[in-house]
């Protein structure tokens, strides 16, 4: 039964190694095949990466704004603009003026020379506490820092894209961009907003990212593999990818009144978080999968990070609890968005819905094919450490 504030997706921007917008990523939940990876092995070599397709930045981003921003704010205030146009309220000065706006990151970019330097001389010294203070108040640009705060993502789409209603900013990896998109919705739902542009990015190709992943022996070494065979793969099965992604949901009401596309509506969403020993993340997760419809016209959006274990227990759960559904881990063809990753599978499944695509397999040696478009989607996000998310959408008819 439709209600007036149905959350409604009404705006997708999507950036992923498959290409910039909706359009793109159409033709890959189309495909008739399994789609072909697009990975980086060379310059991050032994680490495989997804990289960034060919982006225009200008497009969205005027050459003096994209001069205070590197890759991963770039690439959300890039995404944020493709979901205000598709949502045909860019050029709306009164929507975007009264727009919250929900953002999803991480920390910015560091400076690798001064990385490169503490690592190197702590491979000299003794007294590295001593040596890192030296270094703090030496070598460290306060400017570079006060540029790379987790909030300007969301400040600087407020300064390109005009979007200056409420501002909140999320920060800790996937739940992060679970929290994000939750907070949203039930603001939606419950009355207190309208419209909301919500999502986040992760820029893979930095140093930096790969060495925080490969600290905790998550990132896999050598050439790519299907997302859940990777358990008999070199390093810890986690190929991150370059990804921006940003959807605007309406309340149902104003999304009608002023005629606007309807992608899907969603229909749940909940993020949690505790300990995963002794059943624990298996029993959190069933709870959470409560709502979805297990049918054979369900589709689940699985953001299974890759990382050893942890993935092979969502994919269990998943099957035990919805074996009639069709999985589709996402992760192996975009690579792992970390922040962006939730915001991601929603907008592969409002894609997806809308469309009407019969979702092709992404490991066809695991994921069985789909015999009818779906009407029903789940999307799930289960941290690489911590924190687990699902939402389920339907087919707006």
């Amino acid at each position: 039964m439709k209600s007036d504030n149905d959350v409604v997706i009404t705006g997708v921007g999507i950036v992923t190694c498959h290409g910039v917008g909706k359009d793109a990523h159409i033709a890959l939940l189309s495909s008739t095949t399994t789609p072909e990876a697009i990975v980086e092995t060379e310059k991050f070599a032994p680490y495989p990466i997804h990289p960034l397709p060919e982006i225009d930045w200008s497009a969205q981003i005027g050459r003096k704004d994209q001069r205070q921003m590197e890759n991963w704010q770039r690439l959300g205030v890039f995404a944020a603009g493709l979901a205000l146009d598709d949502a045909g309220l860019k050029e709306d000065a009164d929507a975007c003026g009264t727009m919250d706006m929900i953002v999803a990151a991480g920390g910015g970019e560091r400076d690798i020379n001064v990385d490169t330097l503490v690592v190197d001389e702590g491979l000299k010294r003794n007294d590295r506490e001593v040596m890192l203070n030296e270094k703090l108040t030496t070598e460290l640009r306060p400017t570079l820092f006060l540029a790379q705060l987790s909030n300007l993502m969301a400040g600087n789409i407020s300064i390109v894209h005009k979007v200056t209603g409420s501002s909140r900013t999320f920060m800790g990896e996937e739940g992060a961009g679970i929290s994000a998109v939750e907070t949203a919705f039930y603001r939606i739902r419950s009355g207190e907003s309208s419209h909301a542009l919500v999502g986040g990015a992760f820029a893979a190709e930095r140093p930096d990212m790969t060495l925080l992943f490969e600290a905790v022996g998550a990132h896999a070494q050598g050439g790519w593999q299907p997302l859940w065979s990777r358990t008999q793969g070199e390093g810890g099965g986690m190929i991150t990818g370059s990804v921006g992604a940003f959807l605007v949901l309406e309340a149902r009401k104003r999304a009608e009144a002023r005629g606007a596309k309807i992608y899907a509506r969603i229909d749940a969403i909940e993020g949690d978080r505790g300990n995963r020993d002794d059943g624990k993340l298996e029993a959190r997760l069933e709870r959470l999968l409560a709502p979805a419809k297990d049918a054979a016209e369900t589709v689940v959006f699985s953001g299974a990070s890759g990382y050893d274990g942890l993935t092979s227990r969502e994919k269990d759960i998943l099957e035990k609890t919805l074996p009639h559904a069709a999985i589709r881990g996402f992760g192996g063809v975009t690579g792992h968005g970390l922040e962006a990753q939730f915001p991601l599978g929603l907008a592969l499944a409002a894609l997806a819905l809308e469309s009407g695509a019969t979702v092709p397999a992404f490991d066809s040696a695991v994921e069985k094919p789909m015999a009818a478009a779906a009407t029903e989607a789940v999307v799930t996000t289960v941290g690489h450490v911590r924190g687990e998310g699902v939402a389920v959408l339907s087919k707006d008819a």
